[in-house]
């Protein structure tokens, strides 16, 4: 029988897709699904539907391809599962890369759309959808209700520190590891509905970037903020999960000596054989002198 082991290749496409579909699914809605009434004014699915955009989009990637990757699609995510060691940290560059081109090819297809998109008499969809920062997350004049840097800085770092709270609970190997994306999903829905009126909902880095690329100067100058504060949200969820739910979910690999110690401990004691016999000396007793008499 093939051995069904993902390779890190396909570990590395499935966080390509994954991020991708994220993007992809909450940045067409934040672009285009709020604009069902005209350029003139968002009349669409509003705040409410670009957090279930978000949420199913996560839980349907999961379902897709956690199996194979573990379906992080977030550095946050990636970078605080290292901290409390359930990932690996030689393999924390990669996934990172691979979210970070998931979503840049998701912001640029959204981008080729809007360019098709239709025109009225004072501007293109394209110049609109930039012109309003291109779904880009941000704070002061580019958060949607201009809430402040340090309101900003609150919701990224206690919205990605719940996620990576839920995210490391939810694929915990006591737990039902089955219900994760949905654990996931339902958990983003609720965490976007707060935070997409006060930055446009963040906790990603790599969907920060990948939108700020097309949102121009000012969601470019601000994006380091949802580089950051996110990315300390999460190393807090990975670091604390541990003393605060009960210790890791995942034990250390045991090394060789280790287990052979353990295997020694655990084995069955052998049954006692019979007594055995001694064996007869092989060497004879000296013969008796006898001595005759004259």
């Amino acid at each position: 029988m093939a051995d069904s082991t993902p390779t890190y290749t396909n570990r590395f496409l499935a966080e390509v897709f994954g991020t991708f579909v994220l993007v992809f699914g909450v940045g067409g809605a934040l672009l285009f699904a709020t604009l069902l009434g005209g350029q003139s004014g968002p009349s669409g699915v509003g705040y409410l539907g670009v957090a279930l955009a978000l949420g199913f989009s996560v839980t349907a990637a999961m379902f897709a391809v956690g199996r194979v990757s573990g379906g992080h699609f977030n550095p946050a995510i990636t970078l605080g599962l290292a901290l409390g060691r359930r990932f690996a940290w030689r393999d924390v560059l990669g996934y990172i890369v691979a979210q970070l081109i998931g979503g840049l090819i998701a912001s640029s297809v959204l981008y080729v759309l809007a360019m098709f998109g239709p025109a009225n008499d004072q501007q293109s969809l394209l110049k609109y959808v930039v012109d309003a920062g291109f779904g880009s997350n941000g704070f002061g004049e580019r958060s949607p209700l201009q809430f402040a840097l340090p309101a900003a800085i609150i919701i990224e770092v206690i919205a990605t520190a719940i996620l990576v709270w839920v995210f490391m609970g939810a694929t915990d190997k006591r737990g039902n590891a089955a219900f994760a994306p949905l654990a996931v999903g339902f958990t983003l829905v609720v965490l976007n509905i707060v935070a997409v009126p006060v930055t446009g909902g963040g906790f990603n880095p790599a969907r920060s970037i990948a939108m700020a690329i097309y949102g121009g100067q000012i969601p470019l100058s601000q994006v380091w903020a949802f580089i950051v504060f996110p990315i300390v949200g999460g190393l807090i969820a990975g670091v604390t999960y541990g003393p605060l739910f009960g210790g890791l979910a995942k034990a250390p690999a045991l090394t060789a000596a280790s287990a052979v110690s353990s295997t020694t401990a655990t084995a069955p004691k052998a049954t006692q054989s019979a007594p055995v016999k001694k064996a007869a000396p092989t060497t004879k007793p000296a013969a008796r002198t006898t001595t005759t008499k004259k």
